[in-house]
């Protein structure tokens, strides 16, 4: 009986497990959405919503259990200095799961793992993109007369 077992074990040992699910959140936390099947999804939102809290929290002690649980410091310092500031009023449900496709291969179901205001912070990282690239365009026109 699996009476109040909690979690998916992926057919993968614990430390196997811990790594993948690792690999995700740290991922989620740099790029702010991925894609990944529905399952390790809902995993990995059990995670990631723990280490937001930790990071709304702010003090040196939430920072070591965020890096002990995602040794990457350039993540973890996005962490505190970009995303908790933009959930510090809010007290839970930072990620949204969004079901896609079901992946070609397999037919297992897809879903996209983003933060809620993903959509309003997207369009400003496009805008920096662009404004970056037209002085290198305008510079290749000066030089080219």
């Amino acid at each position: 009986m699996r009476h109040k077992v909690d979690g998916k074990l992926f057919g993968r040992t614990a430390n196997q497990r811990k790594a993948l699910l690792r690999g995700i959140v740290s991922s989620l936390l740099e790029h702010q959405r991925i894609e990944t099947t529905l399952i390790k999804a809902k995993e990995a939102r059990k995670i990631a919503e723990k280490i937001v809290t930790l990071g709304i929290r702010g003090d040196l002690h939430a920072k070591r259990l965020a890096l002990s649980y995602i040794p990457n410091r350039t993540v973890i310092a996005s962490l505190f200095k970009d995303i908790a500031p933009r959930f510090s009023g809010r007290n839970g449900g930072y990620l949204r799961i969004v079901r896609t496709r079901n992946r070609v291969n397999d037919a297992a179901p897809m879903a996209v793992l983003e933060f809620v205001d993903y959509e309003s912070i997207k369009p400003k990282e496009e805008k920096k993109a662009k404004a970056e690239t037209k002085p290198k365009e305008e510079k290749k026109e000066e030089a080219k007369k």
